[in-house]
């Protein structure tokens, strides 16, 4: 199983970014998809995380501004970030494992990563 995230870069606060997280090697259907991110000298967080069914849910700390949603017949997974603030500042990562109705799971749960994509939000 290969993740490969895309989609980060610069943004201004009040702004939206789509991250993307397209899965190669792998049958995508059986995979929970979790998004997480580190911040610089912060811990890695649960952002949120989308099931075979397509069912998503969220980290305590994340707010309604985020969205995650999958497309199996393109084997992704989206992390939509609206209203930007400089707190999101990170490099978020996404992975998978296989599913079973996960809820908030610690990134020692997820058994696949991707290396990850900046985003960098500016005041």
């Amino acid at each position: 199983v290969r993740l490969e995230e895309s989609g980060g870069g610069s943004v201004q606060t009040g702004g939206s970014v789509r991250l993307s997280c397209v899965m190669s090697e792998g049958t995508f259907n059986i995979y929970f998809i979790g998004w997480f991110r580190q911040a610089p000298g912060k811990e890695r967080e649960f952002v949120g995380g989308v099931d075979y069914r397509g069912t998503a849910n969220y980290g305590d700390s994340m707010s309604g501004r985020f969205s995650i949603s999958r497309d199996s017949a393109k084997k992704a997974a989206y992390l939509q970030m609206n209203s930007v603030i400089p707190g999101d500042t990170a490099v978020y990562y996404c992975a998978a494992v296989i599913d079973r109705e996960w809820i908030k799971p610690a990134s020692s749960d997820m058994r696949f990563w991707g290396k990850g994509t900046l985003v960098t939000v500016s005041s």
